[in-house]
């Protein structure tokens, strides 16, 4: 029989609510959890990243269960079309005046986009790094972080071209800027043993959390509401793949759905803190591909060489420019072109390896006026109110764009050059997957943030939330490492409040 009652409910079980449920695992073992998830098992083990599945069927099953039902399809014309395991938020129509955010999308399934991300996990620079939680504090739980997922710079550790394409980045780049934040190997979660490689997903996330029976995991169970009494959390209550709801009870609810369910929740549920949706974050995106000076390309590459499609050959690899506020002020990801998430058509290689992605990730200007919407009378397939999005680019973020356009040009002329017909191109709004700041923490409860620097949603106790919407700094790089850290922070935060009420665990087995 299933159990009515927990010490913590975490809601999504993408990289955050896993990263939560493992740690609540292995530093308050005692406690009763429970891991709901709206979307289905996709893969086996749980979690488990699309990516290291090596049949082609499987791959193309999981990322359509991922998508929530929603057809495989061409777009409408001017639509723009979801990737491969999501699907988009609204209808992917670009508006003339580039408002909104067309190419937002989210996935549905136990592991979330922790079973489809890119890996790409840097590590933020100044002007990123979220000023009131201390430096020392937050490069420990990054470290933590970067041990939970595997993250490495050597996963493709003398492949053929990486030298040399570092080398020409750096010659177009400012020379002063510091030794950590030259051209280098991109960080990526990804463990590699005799040559294979296996993208961490969320079942190396879990580990043996869910397996051991220390946390349990509930797929195509959508939370509701959260319950109070007071200005207390009391329950969830979910509906299960049947329809039927009912109402469990906790001392704790952690809300790690993303940066659009998030909220929705908490809307959902009464809780509506003034900044709750508010300040959306997206990056600012420019695509280049440049073709590599033939001199850059070593012999050993020169040679007729099948391509697997959908795997990363061993001349292929992602290199990283890291975000410098004064020097480099954009994130940039440098690939090869079978190591790019976004597709590229129409181009041909002449060597292997020799069409190189420029992917350059700028700051938007962060306004309360960019928000997410929810609509009381009409619901989504949650029974949910309906989710928009209000959203555009500001005078400061266009120029922003034309900056980082001028220097994907420069940096594909110190390739190679630009491939012929191409021109550094802005990509549209929600592109990058990477959307931030609906439940901004703040250093005070000053109605411009949501929860504390610890996650907790002020005034209402027992009540957390985590990922990419709790990030309220302007930021370049990928986010989820820099998410995963500071839900290490915040279930520690928690534990320790669990501890305060008495709760008893193997590790404090007496009440306090």
């Amino acid at each position: 029989m299933k159990q009515d009652s927990f010490d913590v409910v975490i809601v999504g079980s993408g990289p955050v609510g896993s990263t939560v449920a493992r740690t609540l695992s292995d530093e308050a073992s005692g406690l009763r959890v429970l891991l709901v998830e709206a979307g289905p098992l996709v893969t086996d083990p749980p979690g488990r990243h699309v990516k290291t599945l090596a049949d082609p069927a499987a791959v193309e099953r999981a990322q359509r269960l991922s998508q929530a039902g929603r057809p495989t399809t061409a777009p409408p014309p001017g639509a723009i079309a979801a990737r491969p395991g999501t699907y988009l938020v609204g209808d992917g129509k670009v508006a003339p005046d580039g408002t909104g955010l067309p190419a937002a999308a989210m996935s549905k399934n136990v592991g979330g986009m922790g079973a489809h991300w890119t890996c790409a996990c840097p590590v933020p620079g100044d002007g990123e790094r979220i000023p009131w939680i201390p430096r020392p504090d937050f490069d420990q739980v990054f470290d933590d972080a970067w041990r939970l997922l595997h993250v490495t710079q050597e996963a493709f550790e003398g492949w053929p071209l990486g030298a040399e394409v570092r080398a020409a980045l750096r010659g177009a780049l400012d020379p002063s800027v510091p030794a950590d934040r030259q051209v280098q190997p991109m960080p990526l979660a990804i463990r590699v043993a005799h040559g294979d490689r296996y993208w961490t997903g969320t079942d190396v996330i879990l580990g043996d959390a869910v397996t051991s029976g220390s946390v349990e995991l509930r797929a195509e169970t959508t939370a509701t509401r959260i319950e109070r009494d007071g200005d207390r959390v009391f329950g969830l209550t979910l509906r299960d793949r049947d329809g039927r709801e009912s109402t469990v009870k906790t001392r704790a609810v952690f809300v790690a759905a993303d940066s659009f369910r998030t909220p929705q929740l908490l809307h959902a549920s009464g809780i509506r803190p003034s900044a709750l949706g508010r300040y959306l974050n997206d990056h600012l995106q420019v695509m280049a591909l440049a073709r590599l000076d033939d001199s850059l390309i070593p012999d050993t590459v020169r040679t007729e060489s099948p391509r697997t499609e959908g795997t990363l050959e061993l001349f292929s690899g992602v290199n990283w420019i890291p975000y410098d506020q004064e020097r480099s002020p954009f994130h940039g990801q440098i690939m090869q072109m079978d190591a790019s998430p976004v597709p590229i058509e129409n181009v041909t290689e002449t060597w292997p390896g020799s069409i190189v992605g420029i992917g350059l990730f700028g700051c938007k200007e962060i306004r309360p006026e960019d928000r997410v919407t929810f609509d009381d009378s009409n619901l989504d397939e949650s029974g949910l109110p309906a989710i928009g999005i209000e959203y555009a680019l500001t005078e400061t973020d266009r120029a922003t764009i034309a900056d980082m356009q001028r220097a994907a040009g420069r940096l594909a002329d110190a390739l190679g050059g630009l491939v012929e017909g191409q021109s550094p191109t802005a990509l549209p709004n929600g592109n990058s997957l990477h959307y931030m700041g609906t439940v901004r923490m703040g250093a005070a409860d000053d109605g411009a943030s949501v929860c504390d620097p610890f996650g907790r949603v002020w005034g209402t106790q027992g009540l957390y939330v985590g990922g990419n919407g709790v990030i309220p700094t302007p930021t370049a790089c990928n986010p989820t490492a820099t998410s995963v850290a500071l839900a290490i922070r915040s279930a520690r935060a928690l534990i320790d409040d669990m501890r305060q009420l008495g709760v008893p665990t193997k590790e404090n087995p007496i009440a306090t």
